[in-house]
């Protein structure tokens, strides 16, 4: 990635908040998303082979993050593929599901649950794992490593190197996505509705691969703002959810919606959100409306109540 594509980024991109380091780091996403269409080249043969039975294990975000390359996966003809949150995948000794590789996300590369997983499969199956840090146990437990120290994250809250780590797996199934650093630019420019920064409470909804987005999006304003947010399917959201809505709250769909349900949620009062880019474009302007909150809340971004950059449990 080039100096003079970075310094044309900061030029278009005015910062999200002037003060955070979470901030920095969302607005750092174009050319972080730039760089991992530029890594793939050289990582490609670390990647989930076409054919093989996968398995995409992690943790919190990390989770969200499988949950959408296993639809795009299987959605791509490119072969049976699971998500599962590490401390709960039926992998292994005792469990009849058999695997080809067992792909880890992991930005810290130290998550208690996710290095014991790969501890139990040295020798039973190839493994990958995508990590920021190599110099971490991660780097000891799993076959191939493919790293994004680039995208690394000093912050709690995970922006950037998720939504980098999604473009590289998707750009490796051969999806066109070279243009989605210009559309996370778009994000980062483009206003907020006042509604949303007023809204008492938020759902997220998707389709398909954009569920496991929402379910991210959703992760993401309770992290930073600790606001009341929810995730469904779209189609699900008929079913029950869509009775907390109401004028003062809002629901985002960072996919399209099913004929009718659009209609039905305007119906409520609600505001009703639905999307101008890809959903990790829609992810970006999600990630700016956590911090947003939190700066009306008068919370820390940087400093989320109750939460560590690395869930480390003890022995």
């Amino acid at each position: 990635m080039s100096e003079q594509y970075e310094s044309s980024i900061r030029e278009k991109v005015p910062p999200v908040t002037a003060a955070s380091q979470t901030s920095l780091e969302i607005e750092s996403q174009p050319a972080c998303w730039q760089r991992a269409l530029d890594l793939l080249p050289s990582v490609s043969g670390l990647l989930p082979r076409p054919g093989e039975r996968v398995a995409v294990v992690g943790c919190g975000t990390s989770w969200f993050m499988a949950q959408a390359y296993a639809a795009l996966r299987e959605g791509a003809g490119a072969g049976e593929t699971d998500a599962f949150a590490a401390s709960e995948a039926p992998i292994g000794p005792g469990f009849a599901r058999r695997y080809d590789r067992v792909l880890a996300l992991t930005r810290s590369g130290t998550t208690t649950e996710v290095l014991s997983l790969l501890d139990s499969m040295r020798g039973q199956v190839a493994t990958t794992a995508i990590t920021a840090d190599p110099a971490t146990p991660v780097a000891d437990l799993a076959q191939d490593l493919v790293v994004l120290d680039w995208a690394d994250e000093k912050s709690v809250v995970q922006t950037r190197f998720p939504t980098s780590q999604l473009v590289l797996l998707r750009a490796h199934l051969g999806e066109a996505v070279g243009h989605l650093p210009a559309q996370a630019a778009e994000a980062l420019a483009q206003e907020l509705d006042a509604e949303l920064v007023g809204a008492e409470q938020v759902s997220f909804l998707g389709r398909g691969w954009s569920y496991g987005v929402a379910r991210e999006a959703a992760l993401k304003v309770r992290e930073t703002a600790a606001w009341w947010t929810e995730s469904y399917p779209a189609m699900e959201y008929r079913h029950g959810p869509i009775s907390v809505a109401r004028a003062g709250r809002a629901v985002w769909s960072l996919g399209a919606l099913p004929d009718g349900l659009a209609e039905q949620i305007l119906e409520t009062g609600a505001h009703l959100v639905t999307p101008r880019h890809d959903p990790l474009a829609e992810l970006v302007k999600v990630q700016r409306l956590g911090v947003a909150l939190a700066a009306r809340l008068g919370r820390d971004v940087d400093n989320p109540q109750h939460l560590t950059r690395s869930v480390v449990l003890s022995a």
